[in-house]
Protein backbone atom coordinates (compact mmCIF):
# COMPACT_ATOMS: atom_id res chain seq x y z
CA UNK A 1 0.00 0.00 0.00
CA UNK A 2 2.83 2.76 1.02
CA UNK A 3 4.81 1.60 -2.06
CA UNK A 4 2.33 2.61 -4.11
CA UNK A 5 2.23 5.91 -2.48
CA UNK A 6 5.55 6.18 -3.47
CA UNK A 7 4.96 5.67 -6.81
CA UNK A 8 2.35 8.19 -7.11
CA UNK A 9 4.15 10.61 -5.46
CA UNK A 10 7.40 10.21 -7.64
CA UNK A 11 6.71 8.21 -10.49
CA UNK A 12 3.23 9.62 -11.60
CA UNK A 13 3.52 12.55 -14.23
CA UNK A 14 7.46 11.73 -13.85
CA UNK A 15 7.98 13.64 -10.93
CA UNK A 16 11.27 11.99 -10.04
CA UNK A 17 12.51 13.64 -13.23
CA UNK A 18 12.64 17.31 -11.04
CA UNK A 19 14.76 15.12 -8.45
CA UNK A 20 17.23 14.61 -11.32
CA UNK A 21 17.04 17.97 -12.41
CA UNK A 22 18.17 19.15 -9.23
CA UNK A 23 20.53 16.37 -8.51
CA UNK A 24 22.47 17.40 -12.08
CA UNK A 25 22.04 21.31 -10.97
CA UNK A 26 23.59 20.47 -7.58
CA UNK A 27 26.67 18.84 -8.93
CA UNK A 28 27.04 21.19 -11.19
CA UNK A 29 27.36 23.93 -8.79
CA UNK A 30 29.31 22.07 -6.14
CA UNK A 31 31.94 20.83 -8.91
CA UNK A 32 32.11 24.62 -10.82
CA UNK A 33 32.46 26.05 -6.69
CA UNK A 34 35.41 23.53 -5.67
CA UNK A 35 37.63 24.36 -8.76
CA UNK A 36 36.97 28.43 -8.51
CA UNK A 37 37.74 27.75 -4.45
CA UNK A 38 40.66 25.50 -4.76
CA UNK A 39 42.41 28.31 -7.03
CA UNK A 40 41.50 31.55 -5.29
CA UNK A 41 41.61 29.88 -1.99
CA UNK A 42 45.51 28.86 -3.14
CA UNK A 43 46.13 32.36 -4.54
CA UNK A 44 44.87 33.65 -1.09
CA UNK A 45 47.17 31.31 1.29
CA UNK A 46 49.69 32.37 -0.78
CA UNK A 47 49.16 36.34 -0.98
CA UNK A 48 48.80 35.81 2.99
CA UNK A 49 52.29 34.02 3.23
CA UNK A 50 54.04 36.14 0.77
CA UNK A 51 56.95 38.51 1.35
CA UNK A 52 55.93 41.79 -0.75
CA UNK A 53 57.11 44.73 1.07
CA UNK A 54 56.67 47.75 -1.79
CA UNK A 55 57.00 50.09 0.59
CA UNK A 56 60.26 49.03 2.35
CA UNK A 57 62.36 51.77 1.37
CA UNK A 58 60.34 54.64 2.67
CA UNK A 59 61.17 53.92 6.12
CA UNK A 60 58.91 53.71 9.32
CA UNK A 61 55.49 51.38 9.79
CA UNK A 62 54.55 51.57 6.39
CA UNK A 63 57.78 49.85 5.43
CA UNK A 64 56.16 46.33 7.27
CA UNK A 65 52.91 47.48 5.26
CA UNK A 66 52.09 44.02 2.83
CA UNK A 67 48.78 45.03 0.45
CA UNK A 68 48.96 41.40 -0.66
CA UNK A 69 48.74 39.88 2.85
CA UNK A 70 46.54 42.79 4.03
CA UNK A 71 43.92 42.01 1.01
CA UNK A 72 43.83 38.14 1.77
CA UNK A 73 43.16 38.88 5.63
CA UNK A 74 40.31 41.44 4.87
CA UNK A 75 38.75 39.01 2.67
CA UNK A 76 38.83 35.78 4.81
CA UNK A 77 37.27 37.94 7.71
CA UNK A 78 34.84 39.25 5.15
CA UNK A 79 33.76 36.43 3.57
CA UNK A 80 34.02 34.05 6.72
CA UNK A 81 31.93 36.83 8.92
CA UNK A 82 28.77 36.62 6.14
CA UNK A 83 26.43 34.30 5.52
CA UNK A 84 27.12 32.41 2.42
CA UNK A 85 23.02 33.14 1.49
CA UNK A 86 23.72 37.30 1.71
CA UNK A 87 26.96 36.75 -0.53
CA UNK A 88 24.92 34.75 -2.90
CA UNK A 89 22.17 37.57 -3.29
CA UNK A 90 24.34 40.14 -3.30
CA UNK A 91 26.29 38.16 -6.52
CA UNK A 92 22.75 37.81 -8.25
CA UNK A 93 20.91 40.55 -7.22
CA UNK A 94 24.06 43.54 -7.52
CA UNK A 95 26.60 42.37 -9.47
CA UNK A 96 25.09 39.79 -12.15
CA UNK A 97 22.38 42.47 -13.32
CA UNK A 98 21.90 44.73 -16.59
CA UNK A 99 23.96 43.05 -19.16
CA UNK A 100 24.67 40.15 -16.65
CA UNK A 101 21.12 38.77 -16.19
CA UNK A 102 21.07 36.53 -18.35
CA UNK A 103 24.07 34.82 -17.02
CA UNK A 104 23.24 31.40 -15.87
CA UNK A 105 22.27 31.01 -12.16
CA UNK A 106 24.53 27.08 -12.24
CA UNK A 107 27.22 30.01 -13.27
CA UNK A 108 26.16 32.87 -10.39
CA UNK A 109 25.96 29.90 -7.93
CA UNK A 110 29.01 28.32 -8.73
CA UNK A 111 30.74 31.76 -8.64
CA UNK A 112 29.04 32.91 -5.41
CA UNK A 113 30.26 29.65 -3.58
CA UNK A 114 33.60 29.75 -4.95
CA UNK A 115 34.26 32.78 -3.69
CA UNK A 116 32.76 31.95 -0.51
CA UNK A 117 34.77 28.51 -0.10
CA UNK A 118 37.83 29.69 -1.54
CA UNK A 119 37.92 31.92 2.13
CA UNK A 120 38.20 28.72 3.86
CA UNK A 121 40.15 26.63 1.61
CA UNK A 122 42.55 29.95 1.78
CA UNK A 123 42.92 28.95 5.90
CA UNK A 124 42.99 25.41 5.72
CA UNK A 125 46.12 25.71 3.22
CA UNK A 126 47.90 28.41 5.11
CA UNK A 127 47.57 26.54 8.23
CA UNK A 128 49.14 23.52 6.12
CA UNK A 129 51.94 25.22 5.22
CA UNK A 130 52.60 26.97 8.61
CA UNK A 131 52.22 23.72 10.01
CA UNK A 132 55.54 22.37 7.83
CA UNK A 133 59.40 22.46 8.91
CA UNK A 134 60.65 25.93 8.65
CA UNK A 135 63.89 23.92 6.97
CA UNK A 136 61.37 23.13 4.11
CA UNK A 137 61.76 26.98 2.76
CA UNK A 138 65.10 27.60 4.22
CA UNK A 139 66.62 24.38 1.90
CA UNK A 140 64.48 25.26 -1.25
CA UNK A 141 66.23 29.00 -0.96
CA UNK A 142 69.27 27.38 -0.10
CA UNK A 143 69.28 25.50 -3.92
CA UNK A 144 68.57 29.13 -5.43
CA UNK A 145 64.83 28.64 -5.48
CA UNK A 146 63.03 32.20 -5.53
CA UNK A 147 60.13 32.39 -3.29
CA UNK A 148 57.18 31.37 -6.07
CA UNK A 149 59.21 28.59 -6.70
CA UNK A 150 60.03 27.35 -3.66
CA UNK A 151 56.05 27.78 -2.92
CA UNK A 152 55.22 25.92 -6.00
CA UNK A 153 57.74 23.17 -6.25
CA UNK A 154 58.25 22.09 -2.67
CA UNK A 155 55.72 23.58 0.03
CA UNK A 156 52.15 23.47 -1.52
CA UNK A 157 52.30 19.89 -2.97
CA UNK A 158 54.04 18.66 1.02
CA UNK A 159 50.99 20.70 2.48
CA UNK A 160 48.48 19.47 0.43
CA UNK A 161 49.34 16.00 1.76
CA UNK A 162 48.24 17.46 5.45
CA UNK A 163 45.19 19.33 4.60
CA UNK A 164 43.59 17.10 2.40
CA UNK A 165 41.38 15.76 4.90
CA UNK A 166 40.24 19.28 5.95
CA UNK A 167 39.68 20.18 2.37
CA UNK A 168 37.70 16.90 2.26
CA UNK A 169 35.13 18.12 5.26
CA UNK A 170 35.05 22.04 3.23
CA UNK A 171 33.99 20.43 -0.38
CA UNK A 172 31.49 18.31 1.72
CA UNK A 173 30.00 21.44 3.52
CA UNK A 174 29.94 22.90 -0.27
CA UNK A 175 27.73 20.27 -1.59
CA UNK A 176 25.32 20.65 1.03
CA UNK A 177 25.46 24.75 1.47
CA UNK A 178 24.28 24.59 -2.68
CA UNK A 179 20.95 23.80 -0.71
CA UNK A 180 19.88 27.58 -0.16
CA UNK A 181 20.54 28.37 -4.14
CA UNK A 182 16.82 28.07 -4.43
CA UNK A 183 16.87 31.82 -2.67
CA UNK A 184 17.89 32.89 -6.35
CA UNK A 185 15.81 30.46 -8.36
CA UNK A 186 17.81 27.39 -8.78
CA UNK A 187 16.60 24.70 -8.82
CA UNK A 188 18.99 22.01 -7.16
CA UNK A 189 17.82 19.14 -4.50
CA UNK A 190 16.02 20.46 -2.21
CA UNK A 191 13.95 22.97 -4.34
CA UNK A 192 12.64 19.79 -6.43
CA UNK A 193 11.65 18.34 -3.48
CA UNK A 194 9.60 21.39 -2.55
CA UNK A 195 8.82 21.19 -6.33
CA UNK A 196 7.25 17.75 -5.44
CA UNK A 197 5.66 18.62 -1.81
CA UNK A 198 3.44 21.71 -3.29
CA UNK A 199 2.08 19.00 -6.01
CA UNK A 200 1.66 15.71 -3.76
CA UNK A 201 0.84 17.64 -0.60
CA UNK A 202 3.33 15.00 0.93
CA UNK A 203 6.45 17.06 2.48
CA UNK A 204 8.33 13.63 4.07
CA UNK A 205 9.08 11.38 1.41
CA UNK A 206 10.21 14.51 -0.80
CA UNK A 207 12.70 15.54 1.99
CA UNK A 208 13.66 11.80 3.13
CA UNK A 209 14.57 11.59 -0.63
CA UNK A 210 16.83 14.45 -1.01
CA UNK A 211 18.10 13.97 2.14
CA UNK A 212 19.15 9.71 1.34
CA UNK A 213 20.23 11.09 -2.18
CA UNK A 214 22.83 13.98 0.30
CA UNK A 215 23.85 10.68 2.03
CA UNK A 216 24.87 8.95 -0.82
CA UNK A 217 27.21 11.48 -2.43
CA UNK A 218 28.76 12.58 0.42
CA UNK A 219 29.58 8.89 1.40
CA UNK A 220 31.04 8.15 -2.08
CA UNK A 221 33.02 11.39 -2.37
CA UNK A 222 34.14 10.79 1.39
CA UNK A 223 35.35 7.24 0.52
CA UNK A 224 36.58 8.67 -2.58
CA UNK A 225 38.97 10.90 -0.76
CA UNK A 226 40.55 8.64 1.31
CA UNK A 227 41.28 6.28 -1.50
CA UNK A 228 43.23 9.48 -2.74
CA UNK A 229 44.95 10.30 0.78
CA UNK A 230 46.32 6.71 0.80
CA UNK A 231 48.04 6.92 -2.07
CA UNK A 232 49.56 10.30 -1.13
CA UNK A 233 50.48 8.36 1.92
CA UNK A 234 52.18 5.22 0.32
CA UNK A 235 54.28 7.83 -2.38
CA UNK A 236 55.45 9.44 1.19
Amino acid sequence: MYLQTLADIFLKDSRYMYILGGLKFSIGVTLFATVIGVVWGTMLAVMRLSHFYPFKSMGGKIAKLNPLEGFSLAYVDIVRGTPAVVQLMILANIIFVGSLRHTPILVVAGIAFGLNSGAYVAEIIRAGIEGLPKGQMEAARALGMSYPTAMKEIIIPQGIKKILPALVSEFISLLKETSIVGFIGGVDLLRSANIITSQTYRGVEPLLAVGVIYLILTSLFTKFMRKVEGGLKVSD
